[in-house]
């Protein structure tokens, strides 16, 4: 388990790593930089009976590749922490339980300037959870999650959709982006000869971001 997460991170930064220094030598206005900020994250599920935003972080580096003057490649490479709290309480289980969730993301965004400062970008992302911490937050539940949940009832890649607005400026930039989930986080279990799925939902990050250009 742990090297194939060492793989996968290393595949990542080699793949950043690449296009950097690519489009370093392709093109004098390719930028290659540093970012991180703060993340506002939930799930989005019918299947509880309230769920509270967690805020946590995200940070990593970033190559900007020029196709125009206003239209660009920016493929990032981000550790983001995700997830949510959620409060339980149907036959399964009652209680309400913190999912953090560390994934390694890799953004590839069409940029487009809008004015010399200003942009807007969108595209797919994917992400592999590198670990996953469960808490109970309450000592009156019936379930315990944090027994009864480790890395592996947990789905390993999430994919989804990015868009965002930013301000960039001759040295920084910053901005705010959505991500959209297309992939459940948990995986499917059984109990009693009942399936069920905890947490039944789908990831929902707003970020807000601040980037460093170090070209």
């Amino acid at each position: 388990m742990k090297k194939r997460k060492k793989i996968v991170a290393t595949l990542a930064l080699a793949l950043m790593t690449s296009l950097a220094v690519n489009a370093q030598s392709k093109d004098s206005n390719a930028e290659f930089g540093v970012k991180g900020g703060v993340n506002f994250s939930n799930m989005y599920t019918d299947d509880v009976d309230d769920e509270n935003v967690l805020t946590s972080f995200n940070a990593g580096v970033y190559a900007k590749l020029p196709l125009s003057d206003a239209i660009a490649i920016q493929p990032e490479l981000l550790y983001s922490r995700k997830g949510a709290e959620l409060v339980y309480n149907n036959a399964l289980a009652e209680g309400t339980a913190k999912f953090k969730l560390n994934y390694i993301e890799l953004p590839v965004l069409l940029k487009v300037n809008i004015t010399n400062s200003f942009n807007i970008h969108a595209g797919p992302y994917l992400a592999y959870l590198v670990d996953a911490q469960v808490t109970n937050e309450t000592e009156s539940g019936t379930f315990d999650f944090e027994d009864n949940y480790n890395n592996d009832d947990f789905n390993k890649f999430d994919y989804g959709l990015s868009a965002g607005v930013g301000l960039d400026f001759e040295a920084i930039g910053i901005g705010l982006r959505y991500n959209y989930g297309l992939q459940t986080v948990g995986k499917e279990r059984e109990f009693a000869g009942t399936t069920y799925t905890i947490p039944d939902g789908k990831n929902s990050n707003l970020s807000l971001y601040l980037a460093l250009r170090l070209n």
